[in-house]
């Protein structure tokens, strides 16, 4: 593919609104890592922001970056990306997750990088200019990492529940507080897994663009990978508290019996979409796991109301971050 002449300060300047997106995500995304295990009172908020920050970390040293290869190459053409296109995508999703983080609606900062990065393209080169396949790859996980989070979730609890049948429940309670922290480990692990590497892809196709790096290598540089998860890391130690509430105790009340099914089912559903470089929703898939709790133990101790309120968010999340981004591209023209 042919690179474009892009001036280094403007190649710094996205490198680092892309690292920001990443430690928004991280903010943003903080409260699915811990919600579950601070409304349950397993640890307090500070110990879980510290605990869920290091497993985000953990997941550069245990998954293959297939997910930042789906997105750096198999989401839009790579030879019509420029500078005007990732500043136009990650302006886009950005101004979507504060929209989202400010009214407290848990929205998924993935499909409004997807979303942006689409709307941009789309801008610049139209529709001819998408990658079916990995698009729709990722539009099918829109309704199947949630339903399988349900699924994970509901059988998990229902296994528990039959397992531990004779258990009192102060004794349950005693062995899923600390099960609990092994469940939100792993799915802190699953998130950073998958979310930084969502961030890898965006500057990835960046420095290809800009000539920094060849499209034939099979991964980003290395300074790129690290810095991603420190980024997504940083974003969780310092995580956002307006929507812990609705993902931890709004939509169902959770114990820390059903805290540990909900996290080891969103854990095992963002494992596998990680294994098959698919870039899921973290928030879909632990919202999805929390109603298949609350579900599998009773069907009107979930707030149906509520989660039909976040299932709108998500279906708005990738046209609107779209709209956003095709008008920062064209934006981006002007000024860059």
């Amino acid at each position: 593919m042919q690179t474009v002449t892009i001036a280094f300060w403007i190649v710094a300047l996205l490198v680092v609104l892309a690292l920001l997106f990443d430690f928004m995500n991280g903010f943003h995304d903080a409260a699915n890592s811990i919600a579950t295990v601070v409304s349950t009172g397993v640890l307090k908020p500070h110990q879980a922001v510290v605990w869920a920050a290091f497993f985000n970390f953990l997941a550069i040293f245990i998954f293959q970056l297939k997910v930042a290869a789906t997105i750096g190459k198999g989401t839009v053409d790579a030879s019509v990306v420029d500078h005007y296109v990732i500043f136009g995508a990650l302006v886009g999703a950005i101004t979507w997750n504060i929209i989202t983080w400010y009214y407290g609606i848990p929205s998924s900062s993935s499909h409004a990088l997807i979303g942006g990065l689409v709307g941009a393209t789309v801008a610049k080169a139209g529709f001819g200019a998408l990658v079916g396949p990995g698009l729709i790859k990722t539009a099918l996980f829109i309704l199947v990492s949630p339903m399988l989070g349900f699924l994970l979730g509901a059988l998990l609890m229902l296994a528990v529940s039959w397992g531990f049948f004779h258990s009192t429940p102060r004794r349950m309670d005693r062995w899923f507080r600390r099960l609990q922290l092994i469940s939100s480990g792993l799915y802190s692990l699953g998130h950073g897994s998958n979310d930084a590497q969502k961030t890898m892809g965006i500057i990835w196709l960046l420095l290809i663009a800009a000539g920094y790096t060849s499209p034939a290598d099979a991964l980003p540089p290395n300074w790129v990978i690290v810095s991603c998860f420190v980024a997504i890391a940083l974003g969780t130690l310092f995580g956002g508290w307006r929507i812990v509430k609705t993902m931890g105790q709004k939509i169902t009340k959770l114990k820390p019996v059903g805290g540990f099914c909900a996290e080891t089912g969103g854990a095992i559903t963002l494992f596998l979409a990680s294994a098959f470089g698919i870039p899921v929703s973290t928030t879909h898939t632990i919202t999805g796991a929390i109603v298949g709790v609350g579900s599998a133990q009773k069907v009107s101790a979930v707030r149906w109301g509520l989660a039909g309120n976040i299932v709108w968010a998500w279906v708005l999340t990738i046209p609107a971050s779209a709209a956003v981004s095709a008008l920062a591209w064209w934006v981006g023209r002007h000024i860059l």
